[in-house]
């Protein structure tokens, strides 16, 4: 085997060593990229639900609240009800007692 043929030979090798390593660091790179691109959209994800999460709660709130004054409201209303019905028999039942106090 002649001299150049050898330089040939060493020269190829050393290319693909280099093709080789040229290939890992940047088969490196893409995996830290893939990493970097995966936790982003991981904590994209959970801002996002955070948030939705937030909204959701912000309405249950709003809505029990509205539901609470609603029920305030009519117990209210029921409860005026029920005393205006309790002042008009308690003046019939007073009315009834004197009535029945004179009669005797």
């Amino acid at each position: 085997m002649s001299f150049e043929a050898i330089n040939s030979v060493v020269q190829a090798e050393a290319e693909a060593k280099a093709a080789v390593a040229a290939a890992e660091a940047k088969a490196r790179q893409m995996l830290s990229d893939a990493q970097a691109a995966g936790k982003a959209a991981l904590e994209a994800a959970g801002d996002k639900a955070d948030s939705a999460i937030s909204e959701l709660r912000r309405k249950a709130d709003e809505e029990a609240m509205n539901k609470a004054s609603e029920l305030s409201y009519d117990v209210e209303n029921k409860k005026a009800a029920l005393r205006a019905r309790a002042e008009a028999r308690l003046d019939q039942a007073a009315s009834l007692v004197v009535e029945r106090i004179v009669k005797n």
